[in-house]
């Protein structure tokens, strides 16, 4: 069992020591590495924290502080403590006391946990939403993603293939590119902006920054009719899932030239043996208490099925529940 344990906050000089923890953990994405967890670094009071015993480093908790309350990280999709595949359970418990400890000690009341979807772990690593149980953690919100395992394939509906059918007849092609600049001005910002009255959360500078870093996990697909752009999608590749983060088309892109459906098809025909899951994302509202329906239809059309994506809020000074777990 696992004692004296060290909780501090993240310092520059653990720039290396956290990203080879990244490195070798079970349950991390390259969106836990310094480079793009810093990338907006001014928007966020970072307020990472190291675990040791002794001079092993157990876990790390991607983070950010906003008064009393501590998120993991409010700039990530996805957080919680990051472990490494030796880690046993009861090691975590005693970890997630020490953590919760400490946050209570330095003034702040609550803990709220974006918990990483199963899929983007290497081996199972459901610690966290075990402990939430634990520390009577409350449930703020859930998400239900579509998710497509390449192991376990459904076929795609007769709907979708006359899409991807029609995007074959009319000789549509897709091209990675390197540059961003075309999808981003041309499609995705006046797309948001005229939609939705929104922005990308990332601009394309820092997007463009993003994968200069990390080129192998950002990738740029873009989809051209007769030498024209007409769609896109940008895509982020991690070690078990391949996730769309942006996708926008031209008003002809879907209708009339069947590209979503042509673009989803190639992606998951064409890397289907460099991860094992697609993840759609959610289709959720209200934090997950409402279901857009027809959007989360049009992505189990292409044999996407649900897992979910819990949300807890912990008391910090719950740490004393967890002291007498272990029998």
């Amino acid at each position: 069992m696992i004692n004296n344990l060290i909780v501090r906050q993240y310092q520059n000089s653990d720039f290396s020591l956290w990203n080879s923890f990244i490195e070798e953990s079970k349950n991390a994405t390259f969106l836990f590495h310094r480079d793009f967890m810093e990338y907006h670094a001014e928007r966020f009071a970072d307020f990472s924290l190291l675990i040791f015993e002794k001079q092993t480093l157990l876990a790390v908790l991607p983070a950010n502080r906003v008064g009393a309350t501590l998120f993991s990280h409010q700039g990530l999709t996805y957080g919680g403590l990051v472990l490494k595949d030796k880690t046993h359970l009861a090691d975590v418990i005693i970890v997630m006391q020490q953590v919760l400890k400490f946050l209570n000690q330095n003034q702040m009341q609550a803990l709220q946990l974006k918990i990483i979807p199963s899929i983007y772990a290497t081996i199972p690593s459901d610690e966290m939403d075990y402990i939430s149980f634990l520390v009577h953690a409350n449930l703020i919100r859930k998400d239900s993603l579509a998710v497509v395992d390449f192991t376990n394939q459904i076929p795609i509906s007769r709907v979708r293939k006359r899409g991807v059918e029609k995007g074959n007849s009319l000789g549509l092609i897709v091209k990675e590119e390197t540059d961003l600049t075309s999808f981003w001005n041309q499609l995705l910002v006046p797309n948001l902006a005229s939609r939705y009255q929104s922005k990308p959360v990332h601009s394309l500078e820092e997007m463009t920054y993003l994968k200069s870093k990390f080129p192998q996990n950002i990738r740029q697909f873009n989809v051209y009719f007769e030498n024209k752009l007409i769609g896109g999608v940008t895509v982020f590749f991690t070690k078990n899932v391949i996730h769309p983060q942006y996708i926008s088309g031209n008003k002809e892109f879907n209708n009339t030239y069947g590209g979503l459906d042509f673009l989803y098809n190639f992606l998951m025909t064409k890397f289907d043996s460099e991860a094992r899951f697609f993840d759609f994302g959610p289709s959720n509202e209200s934090s997950g208490k409402q279901l857009n329906e027809s959007l989360h239809y049009w992505k189990e059309s292409f044999g996407a099925r649900t897992i979910v994506q819990n949300f807890y809020e912990i008391k910090t000074q719950n740490y004393s529940l967890l002291e007498n777990v272990l029998v």
